[in-house]
Parts: structure tokens; C-alpha cells; sequence
């Protein structure tokens, strides 16, 4: 543990969620964002399903852990949405066992704490034929269509109405961008630079319009270490020093 103590964010999810750190991603771009405000923190499992994650939501997010996420982003579902194979073995969850994994979920979540908020984010839309074309040698066939990736979505939007819960949906979002296939995939599956700036717009967007208390929004949220010194950065004057904790004239995009 390192200090000060700061609040938490946790994103929790399957290759979408562990590989937002890399190409761009939305969630480096996160902690970009809340560089002086909060810890991002990745909680993300290449190849999992809802099923996988609920058998341990409960070692992720223990009940009770001394701090509790102030904000939790989970993501779970296409791998859910993946066609069924013949043998019974995969990641393929059948729909309606997918929406009560991710009830039981998100149940557990809003157990941790009155003051701990939820995003989910939906299942993303695929480059159907970029999937075909990048099939394995080494794993069975992947069938991956969008009508599978919309039914997944549109059930955990649903969920989401249902259980009053923030939600980014996500097959809707992507499909906003021109070529949305060309541009926003590494592979077909997961998000390229351009995918994820449109991810974490949404998240960010989400943030800023909900009425949480306090809120999450990042420039609502207090500047680690913001006081003004004689050691910041000498003003062209020489007469003063300028204090740069609000700077964000390097990020790669002005975020709101």
C-alpha cells in the first residue's frame, strides 16, 4: 500500500479489459485521465466468460476489505456470446445464464458499499470477416456473428434499465465511428486506438452526467498534492513559479 490513499477504480473483465493498457487503450487512457485523482486498477482475464468471473467476484472484491472500489467498470459478454461448440467445453453461456451471472454480479458489487458505483459495458460488435480470416490453427472454430453480440448487448442494457445501473452500450458505440470495422479492431475482437478513444469518451461521458455523490467526475475530484511551491517550474518573469498539477496540455486528446 502506497499513500496517500486515493479512491479506487476497478475494471474487471475478460481480453477487452486486460488489454486496455496496450494499443491506446481505454484504460491507460483512464489513468492518464485520473493521473492526480485515483488508482485505476486491472482486474482483467484473457478468454473469460460471466461464469468464470462470478465463481470469483467474491476473492476479486472481498466484502470485507478494509477500501472498498469507489467505481467498478465490468465487462463481460462476448466471450459469453460466442457460438456453442459441439463438445459442451468453451466459453459459450447460454443467454439467460449470462444475464443472471451478471445480476449476481452486480449484486455483489453494490454489497461492497452504499458509496461503490457500477458501470457495465456491453458487448461490442466484431469484424465478422476479419475473425473468420484470423482463425487458429491451434483452437477449434471461433463463430463470432453480430446477431450473437447484439442479443448479449441489448440483454445487459436491459439488465442494467432493470437494476438501475450505469451502462455503455458498447455494440451501439463503436458502430458511431466511419468504417467502424476497419478502424476501431486489432483483430477483428479487440479494440485498436481508435476503438478504445471511443470507449473511454463513453465511460467518461457516463461519469460526468451521473448524479453520484461525491462525484467521479475528474475535474470534479480533488488534485493530489496541488498547492502551489517555490519548486514548480519558474515563470517567464523570473519573478514567480507556475503550477503545472492541472496540466494536461500533453494528452493525446482533451477529454472532458
Amino acid at each position: 500500500m502506497v499513500g496517500p490513499s486515493r479512491p479506487q477504480i476497478v475494471l474487471f473483465g475478460s481480453s477487452i479489459v486486460q488489454m486496455s493498457f496496450g494499443h491506446g487503450g481505454w484504460g491507460a487512457i483512464l489513468s492518464e485521465v485520473y493521473a492526480r485523482k485515483a488508482d485505476i486498477i486491472l482486474r482483467g482475464y484473457y478468454g473469460w466468460n460471466s461464469t468464470r468471473a462470478l465463481q470469483v467476484v467474491d476473492q476479486v472484491f472481498p466484502k470485507d476489505a478494509e477500501v472498498q472500489p469507489s467505481l467498478v467498470v465490468v465487462y463481460f459478454g462476448g466471450n459469453d456470446s460466442m457460438a456453442p461448440h459441439p463438445s459442451g467445453l468453451g466459453p459459450h453461456v447460454p443467454l439467460p445464464q449470462y444475464v443472471d451471472n451478471m445480476k449476481s454480479i452486480a449484486l455483489h458489487l453494490q454489497s461492497l458499499s452504499d458509496s461503490t458505483r457500477i458501470i457495465f459495458l456491453s458487448c461490442p460488435p466484431v469484424d465478422e470477416a476479419k475473425v473468420r480470416q484470423n482463425q487458429s490453427p491451434y483452437l477449434s472454430e471461433v463463430i463470432r456473428t453480430n446477431e450473437l453480440c447484439k442479443t448479449y448487448s441489448d440483454a445487459c442494457v436491459e439488465l442494467c434499465q432493470e437494476l438501475g445501473l450505469q451502462v455503455v452500450d458498447l455494440f451501439s458505440t463503436l458502430q458511431k465511428a466511419d468504417d467502424w470495422e476497419t478502424v476501431c479492431f486489432t483483430d477483428g475482437i479487440h479494440l485498436s486506438a481508435q476503438g478504445s478513444k471511443l470507449v473511454a469518451g463513453e465511460i467518461l461521458r457516463v461519469v460526468k452526467e451521473a448524479e453520484w455523490t461525491p462525484s467521479l467526475h475528474w475535474k470534479s475530484m480533488p488534485t493530489e498534492f496541488s498547492e502551489d511551491s517555490p519548486y514548480d517550474l519558474v515563470s517567464a518573469d523570473g519573478k514567480n513559479t507556475v503550477n503545472s498539477s492541472e496540466w494536461t496540455y500533453f494528452w493525446e486528446e482533451q477529454w472532458d
